[in-house]
């Protein structure tokens, strides 16, 4: 049988000569990763599990999400790594060294056909160079340390062929907003995309890292490229190796196939709140803008750099908006010390900050405030990601340039002097949250409870649960931080009540790989989340737990109201709406989900 890239990959990891969309195997994980917020959890859960590490070689910490421990939590928790790293010999690659994913490609780690896992959501920016990266949990992330594989479901895969011209104002960033524009961020949910076409096989590898790093926000698995002779170069000499290319077979089954015109693709900006909410960057030029920010996984390499001195040498950031800029890794750092680019940006009125995750974990330099207007090359602009102002999503090119404009504007049209900066009120949001300490409930195959209906598309990780708790372990104190970023929800965790079921619509789940997001409904003693579908490592999250999530095609025939009662059989799949005696059927439970559910988790 002829396979496609990603699961040539899985079938050379696995036991299996051949496997296809929806088989649930065993893979060999080469390189398993935590980074800094999710690693003190997954010392937690091996200390706690007397687990043992199966190859500290193919191990490592990463700290790069608050590499300056500016947050005493943080602080705490990169220390507990730390101590367990000197315990075992694992190497840490610590608050100097820049975002965990690149120094994976930058060392040689991971490369065409290899399989790494990370506590990072956007660990299947390894696509880039034709590898298999994912981001897991945290319970995940310990059974890889001590097993050294996980269990994984085969996705299916699209094909994507890019026909036409690139245009020359085009940016990968740009690329990557306008495949967002046209796929939303569920058309492609838990797939995996290859893309292909002859102006393809001419990007770079910080181009490819690049549109990888926003599979996260397609609802995609992983965004894989084949690598052409420079990237597959590039990873011999960082590994110090011949490596053998993996790609697709020419008869590959695909889901389906995408033929798109590159030759239209436009400059574009997301709007705040929503990744896939582009619009051409002309539609909202002039928006005045407090602050902007360059950096993050997705546009923190030499490239995104040298872009925007381009544009900032000689040239001022505009009065009353603030620069921040972060290289994606020290070496990017260097590089840009060694061509004058750090004084370009000195220069200008920038803030430059050590390597790492910076403003998309609003963490490493700080946050925006409520009523600020933020332009960010970051991947994400959920709600509350970067603070309690309003981001857009650009390209550097166009971030710098909005920068010394003072208002967002195509990187060619700059006017001569930037608008005029005025302040405007900014209302302060107070939040009050109650800690409430409840017991979790007993499994059950069939459970009744009242219905939460949130009739919604693509809630977020960060809208469950924000980022700002993330070095919170103690699961009891989770719950009461539950949907407190969800707008109409935030008093939700006060307003729950164990036994609640919450029912969904689309995506739910999407984002980050937090656990977090999962163990806040445990803390409340929310009984199950049923979803039309959930973001894959939120997923994973909930099934590895042992909290029961269940997927539905429609739930019109329950005629379902807030408050309701039903019933749900996770053997069956059946959903009952006691009410009206309404019955519906759900995805049942698998029998791995079924199993690890009885198990109590996965420990």
């Amino acid at each position: 049988m002829e396979m496609t890239l990603i699961e040539k990959i899985l079938a050379n990891h696995s036991k299996q000569d051949v496997v296809k969309p929806g088989d649930i195997i065993d893979i060999d994980i080469d390189i398993r990763a935590a980074r800094d917020f999710g690693g003190a959890n997954v010392v937690k859960n091996i200390r706690d599990n007397n687990l043992s590490i199966a190859d500290k070689d193919k191990t490592f910490f990463t700290f790069d999400c608050n590499p300056t421990g500016s947050d005493q939590k943080y602080a705490v928790n990169q220390q507990i790594c730390r101590i367990f790293a000197r315990e075992h010999g694992i190497k840490v690659y610590d608050i100097d060294n820049g975002i965990g994913t690149h120094t994976l490609i930058h060392e040689g780690m991971v490369f065409s056909g290899s399989t790494s896992i990370t506590t990072d959501s956007h660990a299947n920016i390894l696509g880039a160079v034709g590898a298999f990266g994912q981001g897991m949990g945290d319970k995940d992330i310990a059974v890889s340390w001590s097993r050294g594989k996980v269990w994984f479901k085969v996705p299916s895969s699209v094909k994507i062929n890019l026909t036409g011209k690139r245009p020359e104002n085009v940016f990968a960033k740009d690329i990557a907003l306008n495949l967002l524009s046209i796929f939303g961020a569920n058309t492609l949910l838990g797939q995996s995309i290859e893309i292909y076409g002859d102006e393809v096989d001419k990007f770079t590898l910080d181009e490819r890292i690049t549109i990888s790093s926003m599979a996260t926000e397609m609802g995609a698995i992983i965004i894989l490229f084949t690598p052409n002779n420079k990237v597959l170069e590039y990873s011999e000499q960082r590994s110090g190796k011949k490596i053998e290319l993996v790609e697709a077979d020419k008869d590959a089954v695909y889901e389906k196939k995408y033929d798109i015109d590159l030759s239209k693709f436009t400059q574009r900006i997301s709007r705040p709140g929503k990744p896939h909410d582009t619009v051409e960057i002309d539609k909202i030029k002039q928006t005045k803008i407090d602050s902007a920010f360059i950096g993050s996984c997705t546009n923190g390499r030499m490239e995104d750099m040298r872009e925007a001195a381009k544009i900032l040498k000689n040239k001022k950031v505009a009065p009353g908006v603030v620069l921040k800029i972060v290289p994606a890794t020290n070496e990017v750092w260097n590089q840009c010390l060694s061509e004058g680019i750090i004084k370009i940006f000195k220069d200008a009125g920038a803030l430059v900050s050590n390597a790492g995750c910076a403003g998309c974990a609003a963490g490493q330099v700080g946050q925006n405030g409520a009523g600020e207007v933020t332009i960010s090359t970051g991947n994400r602009n959920f709600p509350g990601k970067q603070g309690k102002g309003d981001v857009f999503l650009a390209s550097p090119a166009s971030t710098a340039a909005s920068a010394v404009a003072g208002c967002i504007v195509d990187y060619k049209h700059i006017p001569d002097k930037p608008v005029t900066f005025t302040i405007n009120e900014k209302v302060e949001k107070i939040e009050k949250v109650k800690k409430e300490k409840t017991q979790l409930i007993k499994k059950a195959n069939v459970v009744e409870g009242r219905v939460w209906y949130i009739k919604e598309d693509n809630i977020d990780t960060d809208m469950i649960f924000h980022n700002r708790y993330l070095s919170i372990t103690d699961i009891n104190e989770m719950g009461q931080y539950t949907f407190d970023n969800l707008e109409g929800y935030k008093d939700f965790a006060k307003k729950a009540k164990e036994g609640d079921i919450v029912v969904v619509q689309k995506n739910f789940g999407s984002g980050s790989s937090r656990q977090q997001a999962v163990d806040c409904f445990k803390a409340l003693g929310i009984q199950a989340i049923l979803a039309e579908s959930f973001g894959a490592i939120y997923e994973r999250n909930a099934i590895n737990a042992a909290f029961p999530i269940l997927t539905y095609k429609s739930v019109d025939d329950l005629k379902l109201s807030d408050g309701d009662k039903i019933r749900i059989n996770f053997e069956t799949g059946e959903v009952t709406n006691l009410k009206n005696d309404n019955i519906v059927h759900a995805e049942k439970f698998s029998e791995v989900q079924m199993e690890i559910y009885q198990n109590g988790g996965m420990f």
